[in-house]
């Protein structure tokens, strides 16, 4: 029976683990997470509206790692030994016959002054903490922006801001005080989201024009204080600032031999196997994967990229070489709480279409219908 080690609990983690059992009932799946839990960090966008709340998102895994018959040692992953054969814990050595590396990224916040920005997708925590912030504004500006690793040009996260908004402005307006606050939206690229495509990049600026938020683009940031944000192309005045930094890879990984490209993060073949290391794998925002420039970090190419990963593995059980490669695809609804705007992009074509209600409701029966399988 061959024995594989899963690290991390997020979408790449769970998927592979799905896709193990799918294809072989008989393999040993052992998960290392600091707790048997996933938080659905799609949805944290509904937690400042009120739409959700923190307990929505936190999924207990405990019922369904039984139904998987899966392991879990609950520790945080700290090394890796015997050329990826033994995983390194703060509890003890695992050691294993495969290995896939799921254990998300880590945001850069070396920026001055970045304790003083809230940054949305650390978890729910920081969802809350918005929350509160803005129920706690009679007005004022609020500045919203993001930002990427200059040695890693995937490795960013800048879709969730443009929700967390669009969503803010919706609520404001619901609220009937949107008047009395200014929406700043900020990043360093003179052309936000254009990873989504053109189309969309157009889309979006004529959207925050419709909305009146303000702009300030294209100017590389400086840091920030408790009065604002501070630029190479100017300082602008802010009460609260929402900021989504750059990523890089785990601490972890500095304790290992494990390939890394310039920007952190584990070098990856297009079939997700660590180049140099049998039986070792990396799905999700752990990994540098060849691909397009726009190749996005989010849940649905993890999710790819994972299937690929435990299918290959399993590959390599059977003694056959790994081939098997993951489609490149971009996949979201930018949501902004009533309405939302489609976006799906590939090698091939570049679809957007206009914000709608109906992709609002999409985008909640897919949450409804993708945690019920957790539960």
């Amino acid at each position: 029976m061959h024995r594989v080690t899963i690290v991390g609990s997020g979408f790449a983690a769970l998927t592979a683990i799905q896709q193990l059992r799918k294809s072989n009932p008989d393999v040993e799946i052992t998960l290392v997470s600091p707790a048997a839990e996933f938080v659905y960090l799609p949805g944290l966008i509904w937690v400042p509206p009120g739409l959700r709340r923190g307990e929505d998102l936190r999924i207990d895994l405990t019922r369904f790692l039984q139904r998987m018959r899966v392991r879990h040692v609950a520790a945080e992953a700290t090394g890796l030994s015997h050329c990826g054969r033994t995983l390194e814990t703060t509890q003890a050595p695992i050691n294993n016959d495969g290995l896939i590396i799921a254990s998300g990224g880590r945001f850069l916040k070396k920026l001055p002054g970045i304790e003083h920005a809230i940054t949305p997708c650390e978890g729910i925590a920081a969802a809350e903490r918005i929350r509160e912030r803005i129920r706690a504004m009679d007005g004022g500006t609020i500045a919203l922006g993001f930002a990427g690793n200059p040695k890693e040009p995937s490795a960013m996260r800048g879709g969730p801001m443009f929700e967390f908004l669009f969503g803010l402005d919706n609520q404001l307006r619901q609220e009937g005080r949107r008047e009395r606050f200014e929406l700043v939206f900020f990043t360093p690229a003179p052309r936000p989201g254009n990873r989504l495509g053109p189309k969309a990049v157009e889309g979006l600026l004529a959207e925050m024009r419709r909305r009146d938020i303000r702009t300030h683009l294209g100017h590389k940031l400086k840091g920030f204080s408790e009065q604002g944000v501070s630029t190479e192309g100017g300082d602008f005045a802010a009460d609260l600032i929402l900021f989504m930094p750059g990523m890089t890879g785990n601490t972890w990984f500095d304790n290992t031999e494990l390939p890394r490209s310039s920007g952190g993060l584990i070098e990856a073949e297009r079939t997700c196997r660590v180049p140099g290391y049998d039986r070792v794998y990396v799905a999700g925002d752990s990994g540098s994967f060849p691909g397009p420039e726009w190749m996005p970090k989010q849940a649905h190419m993890a999710d790819l990229q994972a299937r690929t990963a435990a299918r290959n593995l399993l590959a390599e059980f059977a003694g056959q070489t790994p081939t098997e490669t993951f489609r490149v695809e971009l996949l979201c609804i930018v949501d902004a709480n009533r309405d939302g705007m489609l976006v799906a992009r590939n090698e091939r074509f570049n679809l957007v279409l206009p914000s709608l209600r109906v992709f609002h409701w999409l985008k909640r029966f897919f949450e409804w219908n993708y945690l019920r399988r957790f539960r």
